[in-house]
């Protein structure tokens, strides 16, 4: 990917790039909309993401390119830009995090040639926004040779995205992909936040099954829930859900949707620290049994799954191959994540896809993964 991109980098900009960084994509195992609650999550850092490549410009001026969108974004540095529409809105994430990097006490670049690059299918639930975000944290401090430590740069991506892409989210997709290590998984306490490693059990597998059905975060669906769960934790008293108990929530007398969203995150927040003791322990069985219900959860108390994602949680969970499957991600379409043995291999995967497609009429991409290490400099 490396070579591919500085290749890209000359092609656009007649030079080499200076800085080279990479981050990875996500998978959410389990822990649905539990960050910004300040509950617990598990994520995964993967095998594939986001790479940047940047060269110092002396003339004040910012030029963005992609592999994913044509052409050229040009602005001048001396002044802060707004939030980019249509086909550039895809520079809100370096731009945000070019504006954050500051608050965090980090200098920024002035000019430079920015191309982003990225094996990371878009839209999946698999977080190419905090990919890309902290793919350009490294190397915009790289440029300037400033020092800044993981979690300064985890905080200042996900700041990015809630204050200048205007995501509400908690900081599980920024942290996953700062902090991931092979052959791990991520635990993140969101009140902290403090991140630490879980050892993966040898022999499992993960499958991701892409859907392509609508996943556009900002279109309101992920905001709505967001004030969903404030509104519940007001209600019950507490300054945010992690705080409340199952009974509190059983016992208080909310609104029928508040009481849905609430039920929801207590509930996983408890299968969270579950999943963890069953890995430490080594027990696959358990753990996929935490997967099948956090995902029945979010389909009836969350209700951020889709008939897609029901039916592809179903057909994977038929297999003796499958630990558990779920939605992974915000939900409202994109992806399911499925835990399979070693013999869960390309034709049962192929089977699934061909019920799938006769069901509705498209078939998923389907993507064999590994866990990856966490976002670093390359060059």
């Amino acid at each position: 990917m490396k070579d591919s991109l500085v290749a890209q980098f000359a092609a656009a900009f007649g030079r080499a790039p200076e800085f080279v960084a990479r981050a990875p994509g996500r998978i959410e195992f389990i822990g649905n909309h539990t960050d910004y609650n300040g509950g617990p999550v598990l994520g995964a850092a993967i095998d594939r993401g986001v790479w940047v490549a940047l060269a110092r410009r002396d003339d004040g001026l910012r030029i963005f390119a992609s592999d994913q969108r044509p052409g050229a974004v040009t602005l001048p540095a001396a002044t802060p830009p707004g939030r980019q529409t249509g086909a550039a809105s895809w520079v809100n994430y370096p731009l945000g995090v070019l504006a954050a990097l500051p608050v965090f006490g980090v200098p920024v670049p002035a000019g430079f040639d920015y191309f982003a690059a990225s094996d990371l299918p878009a839209g999946a639930g698999l977080s190419s926004s905090a990919a890309i975000e902290l793919a350009s944290a490294l190397a915009f401090v790289a440029a300037t040779g400033a020092a800044a430590d993981r979690e300064v740069l985890v905080q200042a991506a996900r700041h990015a995205e809630n204050h200048f892409v205007g995501v509400p989210c908690g900081i599980l997709d920024q942290g996953v992909s700062g902090f991931g290590r092979r052959d791990h998984l991520v635990f993140i306490d969101c009140r902290g936040p403090r991140f630490e490693t879980v050892p993966l059990p040898a022999g499992v597998q993960f499958r991701i099954f892409n859907t392509h059905t609508k996943h556009a975060l900002v279109d309101g669906l992920y905001a709505a829930r967001h004030r969903e769960c404030v509104a519940a934790a007001a209600a019950l008293g507490v300054a945010q859900l992690v705080d409340a108990t199952a009974a509190q929530v059983a016992q208080a007398a909310l609104p029928a949707i508040e009481a849905r969203r609430a039920r929801h995150v207590v509930d996983e927040i408890a299968r969270v620290g579950a999943t963890v003791t069953a890995l430490r322990a080594g027990d696959l069985g358990a753990v996929g049994r935490l997967l099948a219900a956090s995902h029945e959860s979010s389909r009836a108390l969350f209700e951020n799954s889709t008939a897609e994602l029901d039916f592809l949680v179903s057909a994977l969970t038929a297999s003796p191959h499958v630990y558990g499957a779920r939605l992974t991600g915000g939900g409202f379409g994109g992806a399911v994540m499925a835990l399979t043995t070693a013999e869960f291999g390309a034709a049962e995967a192929e089977a699934v896809a061909a019920a799938y497609a006769a069901r509705f009429g498209t078939r998923p991409d389907l993507l064999q993964t590994r866990t990856g290490d966490g976002a670093e400099r390359i060059l």
